[in-house]
């Protein structure tokens, strides 16, 4: 591509949308909860401990961004979402261990897509 048609190109509209930090969030956990919500129906169990993995991964950045003094969400949200966080990683444990059912992960970030979904309408 030669100079011409770049700066042709450069103020172009781009075809991938503007994506929100809400929607970026909503596609993450939408992402993470059915990759968990298909490997607990099969019987693959490496791909269902992946799962669970990048599961956990995501509550613990989300625990780490809730308690940063500098989020701006307000304080009984944060404190929710990491308790959240704190119940995720325990249960985790508890169905890697075979003592647990993995569908109240399932739940809980369902339950958080959905209130990321009416925050993005309410935007």
């Amino acid at each position: 591509m030669n100079a011409f048609n770049m700066a042709q190109t450069a103020y172009t509209s781009s075809s991938a949308p503007v994506r929100t930090e809400r929607g970026t969030e909503y596609d993450v956990f939408s992402r993470v909860t059915h990759a968990l919500k298909a490997a607990s129906e099969k019987s693959d169990y490496p791909a269902f401990i992946s799962a669970l993995h990048e599961n956990r991964k995501l509550w613990t950045l989300l625990a780490v961004d809730v308690a940063d003094a500098e989020n701006g969400l307000p304080s009984q949200l944060r404190a929710q979402l990491f308790y959240l966080a704190e119940f995720t990683q325990k249960h985790t444990s508890l169905v890697i261990a075979g003592k647990a059912d993995p569908a109240p992960l399932i739940d809980v970030n369902t339950s958080v897509m959905r209130g990321l979904r009416q925050g993005r309408a309410a935007t």
